[in-house]
Formats: structure tokens, sequence, C-alpha cells
């Protein structure tokens, strides 16, 4: 059969294009074999965190909360991370985001409150920690954490009961014992001080911060040979202790700060200092 632009004198009539564009193909997701993968990638971001490889944990839990984005754990891991660089904006917006899918987990309070914390943000650390608490109440390390709030707000009686609260249920727990000290000697009660920071020895004897403590003690009460050789000896074991401003981060109380100035600048102590930074081990790059 002849076309039908034949017909007309020979000529074709032009045909019709229609445009058929080509779909790309979307293959279809599996969701269930996404959030396997990205807890898969939270686990492999929790052992490269265990060997301090922060900066490769770090990308591969941002990816596991795109993968697993309603998996709570994989969110506080990020929110952690984040922490651990010092990015704590970053740090409570994924805590915030794991808190929202899991309104009962004091884990997640916990690190929130000591998210606030380290950004100064005490009134809503106390909020984040006594939340997590009433959920967790018997847990030393936020006990410990709420102590130190109270302590920064000098509020001592709540800080000394929270340490005392970390020290039943954990009676190892030497920083809690310590912390007591650095309040009663902010009261001016040196001999409790002393007592506190001598039980914190005994549970280990390898804390360089209760040693310290002891030395400028006894060193400011007058008994300054023995506290020049326990002064020696703490910084033998970490040397960063010499260092003032290392000291007011530990939350080491104004008395201390001033007697420990005196103490740190004994030509004895200063030379403890410089040898212990040069033999101190270099940290991994």
């Amino acid at each position: 059969m002849a076309s039908f632009g034949l017909w007309l004198g020979g000529i074709a009539a032009p045909q019709t294009v229609q445009a058929q564009a080509l779909l790309p193909y979307v293959p279809q997701l599996d969701v269930e074999t996404l959030e396997k993968q990205g807890v898969t990638l939270a686990q492999e971001a929790i052992q490269l965190a265990q060997f301090q490889q922060f900066q490769l944990a770090l990308p591969r839990a941002e990816l596991a909360t795109q993968l697993a984005p309603k998996n709570p754990q994989v969110w506080l891991l990020l929110g952690r991370l984040y922490l651990q660089g010092e990015k704590f904006d970053q740090g409570i917006a994924a805590l915030q985001q794991a808190r929202s899918l899991d309104l009962e987990n004091p884990g997640i309070l916990f690190t929130l409150g000591s998210a606030y914390f380290q950004q100064g943000k005490y009134a809503a650390a106390l909020e984040a920690l006594q939340s997590g608490l009433r959920l967790k109440p018997d847990a030393p390390g936020a006990l410990f954490d709420l102590g130190n709030t109270y302590y920064v707000l000098k509020q001592f009686p709540q800080a000394i009961a929270q340490y005392e609260k970390a020290v039943a249920l954990e009676a190892n727990f030497w920083p809690a014992v310590n912390n007591i000290g650095l309040i009663r000697y902010e009261q001016g009660e040196v001999e409790t001080a002393i007592r506190s920071w001598r039980t914190a020895i005994t549970i280990d004897n390898k804390a360089t911060e209760p040693q310290l403590a002891l030395a400028i003690a006894l060193y400011s009460k007058g008994d300054r040979e023995q506290g020049l050789k326990i002064g020696e000896a703490a910084l033998k074991l970490d040397s960063r202790y010499g260092d003032l401003k290392f000291l007011k981060d530990n939350l080491w109380g104004e008395r201390l700060l001033r007697d420990a100035k005196l103490f740190l600048a004994v030509p004895r102590i200063q030379a403890s200092i410089v040898r212990g930074k040069a033999e101190a081990p270099l940290s991994p790059q």
C-alpha cells in the first residue's frame, strides 16, 4: 500500500516525531538494607574511635545517620564524635536528634549534659543530667558530672552530695573523692581536704591530681620538704599538671590555684616540670 504522502503528488508529508525521552532507571531502595549498612558503618566508626582515629570515624558516622536516620544510637555516636572534636553545636544538634527518637535513653541525656557543661551552659547541663538520673539513678559518672556542675555554680553542698552518691555506688571512684577535697580546700577546711586526697591516692596511687593537690596543701601549711617530695613524684607521672591553665580546666578553685602558683614557681618543682616534659612520650599524630 502506498503512503498517504505519495498520494499528494509523490512528496511524502513530514512525519510527526513523538519525543520519547529516555527515562533513567531508578532502582527500588531497600530501606532495611540501607539501615543495616548504616549500622555497619556506625560499628566501623566505633572501632576507629577506640583507636583514636576520629577523623576516619566521623565521616562514617555522618553517613550512617543518612542511611539509618531513625536509629537513635547512630545519632548518639555522631554526637559523641562531634564532641570529641570540640564541635559542640553540631554535637548537641545530633544528640537532640537522638533524644527526639528515644526519650527514655539516659545515656543520651548524660552526654547532652556533658556537652552543655563543656559549653558553659550550666543550667541546661543540670536539666539534662537530672533528667537522665531520674531514668537511671545509679550512674556514678553522671552523678560526678552533676556534682561538677553544682561545683562550678558554687553550690558546694549539692556538689558534695552528688560526689558522695557516686562513691557510694563505686567505691574506687577516686575523681569524686578528689573533687570533694577541692571543695573542702576552697572552704578553708584544709585538713579535711588533705584526708580526701590521701583517700584518693589510696584508691589509685598513679593518680596525679590528688598527689599534686596534697603536695601543695602540705607545702602551704609549712610541711615543705614532704610537699616538694610528693609534688616531684606527681609531676613525674604527668607534667601537664604543672600548667595553671590545665589545673583551672580541671576545676581547681581560686585558693588552691593561688597556692599552686607559688608551689610551681619553686626551682625544684620547675626542674621537675622540665624533666617531665622532656621524658613525656610523643603524642600520636
